[in-house]
């Protein structure tokens, strides 16, 4: 994804991070980086975040004697290490390609290098989003115009993949993929053959290959899974929407913990908080009601409270904002030599507003199931590989109903579960 010569000519450290060794392991990653902070004044210290529960994120400070504590931040640096195995989720190349580019957009903190496991990148300034933040105007404001600026100005056409993978097999056989073990991308790209690819539904896809198969029920459900996914394709994988062919940039995971919210003025009363998206792993193109209604689901955080999830007079307002803020920045795209996005559409009236929103919340509505089809899927490989002390096992089977719910919800004389009763509100 972006510049190839650019991200080629990322640093590269030969060096990996041990979360058995953590202070010594990460100690030497940042002194590989930092050759100076051995040598002149100041303690080096590590902050651990505790927010993911994929990766191992730390802070790295110079605490130099006489600086500020925004003097201290300016120059920190995160270092981010992958979780074990997390490679059959996350294609890291693509990752490392998509941070460069939205650094070249300032939508991004500067890439500073690779190791042999994870990234290290500066650090944003502010402060990171609880799940109860998103459900505050100012930020969901703020949100809002943030993510129409994402969509609006990230070329598409840049995200073909950088991975080596080529047209290699992918080896699941770790994972106890029996009979699906090795798989080519041609196989999974073969979801949606008139897409660029990779793209949300070739990201499902790789994963329902992915999925173990080691017992008679596991078989039945990565088969059942996949028939969920081909009919999804079929209802959405075509629909018209923003962008070029409908598909944009998205984050696709936009929960709580990757918003920052950026400092503001002593005293300031702001309606609008200007916010930061942090960690790219998942970005890929995708229609953009599927990275809005991905953020309305994460409205409930890891526990899924439903009942904080925004009705739909809230749904609307967040995308009044968010459509002002697109159409906005994507004038400025259109004019970019960097993007040059191709539209058919590069304003929009004030008369057509309304039915601008209108349609879209229709749109994100007609996505709403698919992020706990999404995460569900991701929720079963996780729980198979993952270290990281998260109960995924528990987790696939609540994401996965509520895909499940908004099938039965959308059939006729179905009633809705609880989910889908908060999001009929008004």
């Amino acid at each position: 994804m972006g510049d190839h010569t650019s991200t080629n000519a990322l640093r590269r450290i030969s060096l990996s991070y041990n979360n058995a060794d953590s202070y010594a392991s990460a100690l030497r990653l940042v002194l590989a980086l930092f050759p100076d902070w051995e040598h002149t004044s100041g303690e080096i210290e590590f902050i651990r975040f505790k927010d993911g529960i994929t990766n191992t994120l730390l802070k790295a400070i110079k605490r130099r004697p006489g600086y500020s504590d925004e003097e201290i931040d300016n120059e920190a640096v995160l270092l981010r290490a992958y979780g074990k195995g997390t490679e059959v989720l996350i294609d890291r190349e693509r990752e490392s390609a998509s941070h460069f580019l939205l650094a070249q957009y300032n939508l991004a903190p500067p890439l500073l290098a690779r190791f042999q496991n994870g990234l290290m990148y500066r650090f944003i300034r502010g402060c990171v989003c609880q799940s109860q933040d998103l459900t505050k105007e100012p930020i969901w404001r703020g949100v809002a115009r943030r993510l129409g600026k994402w969509h609006a100005v990230l070329p598409v056409r840049s995200t073909e993949s950088t991975t080596s993978l080529g047209s290699e097999p992918m080896d699941f056989d770790y994972l106890g993929s029996v009979g699906s073990s090795k798989i080519s991308l041609d196989s999974i790209n073969a979801i949606t053959p008139n897409k660029p690819t990779p793209n949300i539904w070739t990201v499902i896809q790789k994963w329902i290959f992915a999925l173990p198969v080691r017992t008679e029920v596991e078989v039945e459900r990565k088969s059942r899974l996949q028939q969920e996914l081909e009919r999804t394709v079929v209802e959405l994988g075509s629909n018209p929407g923003l962008g070029k062919d409908g598909i944009v940039v998205g984050h696709c995971d936009l929960l709580s913990g990757n918003v920052i919210i950026l400092p503001s003025e002593a005293d300031a009363k702001e309606t609008v908080r200007t916010v930061s998206f942090i960690d790219y792993e998942y970005t890929t193109p995708c229609p953009a009601a599927f990275d809005i209604a991905n953020h309305f689901a994460e409205w409930g955080g890891f526990d899924c409270d439903y009942s904080v999830l925004p009705t739909r007079s809230t749904r609307r307002a967040f995308l009044q904002e968010y459509l002002l803020s697109y159409y906005q920045h994507l004038d400025t795209a259109n004019n970019d030599p960097i993007s040059k996005i191709e539209t058919t559409k590069s304003s929009l009236d004030e008369s057509d507003l309304n039915a601008e929103v209108d349609s879209l919340l229709a749109e994100v509505d007609r996505f709403r199931g698919i992020p706990g089809l999404y995460w569900g899927i991701w929720a079963l490989i996780q729980a198979t590989i993952s270290q990281i002390d998260f109960d995924y096992a528990a987790y696939a089977p609540i994401r996965l109903k509520e895909y499940w719910d908004w099938r039965a919800a959308t059939a006729e004389g179905v009633g809705p579960g609880e989910r889908e009763q908060r999001l009929a509100q008004d």
